[in-house]
């Protein structure tokens, strides 16, 4: 096999070159999730608070299927970088068939939990009735988002990050386009309202799907899909998830801090919540491009981990953290100086934007230390201790920004609670930089 171009170009060149159709694809999976509740918010407030409180589970189904992916592609990384294409291939078959699980297990539980689920977080029958409506479509329609994100990582894994951008920008502009039809009925559709929001997110999934399932068959030259006679191997599985398991986990935290955040933000009102959400959707057009610098960074590091090669590991760590402060940067100052513009676009209430401007401003204290304590994670999971990632998250959301939330709410001022989220990403950051130093310690420095 010839050498990947992960150990022979320029590493800036490389980092460039793998990550940038995927911060592309991801600012338009950003920008499609930011349109998806400009539009929900044109129904009413307690529609787009529904959405809001959707979050946690959306937000788990995409922890489990980006969590298996991520150990798949680990996997298939290393394997590439030490030639071992037998099983490079078990690795990615056995990938879809745990997307399909995955998928299965979240349909059942789907059927049962959508609406205790609400009702744990509201009394207002209207916005449970939104939320029901949303999330059934969503949950029970999820197969083409686990196959997709298992798809588009195998592509990564191997440097095809230009034909993920292409099925994520397709996806993204079918849910544009077909969530004002759907949701207001024009043409000759009818009104939909949320389920029609959540009926384009399905589509553009599947048209997702559709596409990078053909690019990994016809272009992915590296990775030979065998599906006849095929049987799931155990200890190829038991190696995804080493790495999976901590992914998930690490993703699946912050359904949890979601969920209870909206909780302690219910106490002052339905608003806080919906400002809550409209913050994730705002973030995402900075760390949704962040994830997908960072998701760059696996491939390489492991394949010259795999390859034994320091020099290059080192430089991809180092221009990482920088192109990502960078991002933070700049959306730091947007965050500050434009709050107010940011929440119109969701035709924020006058106590909308009461809420939300200083909570914005506040929030974004801590964007260039989530810088560094995602790019650091990132790097965990290349050489397969994304455990450290895990203690890195669990630290900031559990022991850290929900304990001192929940204090601050105490308060009786929901502005005391938006200070949190910097205070948290102090402790991930110092977290981060200790994880670190031993990672350098104990796999790095031993290199040639």
């Amino acid at each position: 096999m010839s050498e990947n171009k992960m150990g022979t170009m320029p590493v800036s060149k490389l980092i460039i070159n793998i990550s940038l159709p995927m911060v592309f694809s991801m600012f338009v999976q950003a920008l499609y999730n930011i349109v998806d509740s400009i539009f929900v918010a044109q129904i009413n407030e307690q529609a787009l608070t529904a959405v809001s409180l959707a979050f946690p589970v959306q937000n788990l189904m995409t922890a489990v299927g980006i969590g298996t992916a991520v150990g798949v592609n680990a996997l298939l990384s290393t394997r590439l970088g030490q030639n071992r294409q037998e099983e490079v291939d078990k690795s990615a078959i056995n990938g879809l068939y745990l997307a399909v699980c995955n998928f299965i297990v979240f349909f059942i539980l789907g059927l049962f939990i959508i609406r205790p689920y609400l009702r744990t977080q509201t009394s207002d029958t209207q916005i449970i009735e939104y939320g029901v409506q949303y999330l059934n479509v969503v949950v029970l329609g999820s197969f083409g988002l686990f196959v997709v994100v298992m798809l588009d990582r195998i592509l990564q894994g191997t440097g095809l990050t230009f034909y993920t951008m292409i099925s994520q920008l397709c996806g993204a502009v079918t849910n544009i386009v077909f969530d004002p039809i759907l949701i207001f009925g024009l043409g000759p559709f009818p009104k939909l309202g949320m389920t029609g929001a959540a009926i384009a997110t399905i589509f553009g999934q599947f048209i997702s799907m559709f596409l990078s399932f053909g690019f990994n068959i016809k272009k992915n030259k590296e990775v030979h899909f065998h599906f006849r006679g095929f049987r799931p191997d155990r200890h190829i599985i038991r190696e995804i998830y080493t790495v999976g398991v901590p992914a998930i986990l690490l993703n699946a935290i912050t359904s949890l801090t979601t969920y209870l955040i909206n909780l302690i933000l219910g106490i002052f009102s339905t608003t806080a919540i919906a400002v809550y959400g409209v913050y994730f959707k705002l973030n995402s057009f900075l760390f949704m491009p962040l994830f997908g610098l960072n998701n760059g960074l696996v491939p390489i590091i492991a394949y010259n981990y795999g390859a034994e090669n320091k020099r290059r590991i080192k430089k991809t760590i180092r221009t990482g953290l920088i192109y990502g402060i960078g991002i933070m940067v700049f959306g730091t100052i947007v965050f500050e100086l434009f709050p107010k513009q940011l929440l119109r676009l969701f035709a924020a209430s006058d106590e909308m934007l009461t809420i939300g401007v200083p909570a914005l401003r506040i929030i974004a204290l801590g964007f260039v230390g989530a810088a560094v304590a995602i790019t650091l994670s990132s790097v965990f999971q290349a050489f397969s201790n994304a455990v450290y990632s895990m203690i890195v998250s669990f630290a900031r959301q559990i022991i850290v920004l929900l304990p001192v939330a929940y204090l601050l709410g105490k308060t009786g001022k929901v502005y005391n609670v938006w200070w949190a989220f910097p205070i948290a990403e102090v402790a991930s950051v110092s977290i981060s930089l200790f994880m670190m130093a031993r990672i350098n310690r104990k796999k790095i420095s031993i290199l040639k």
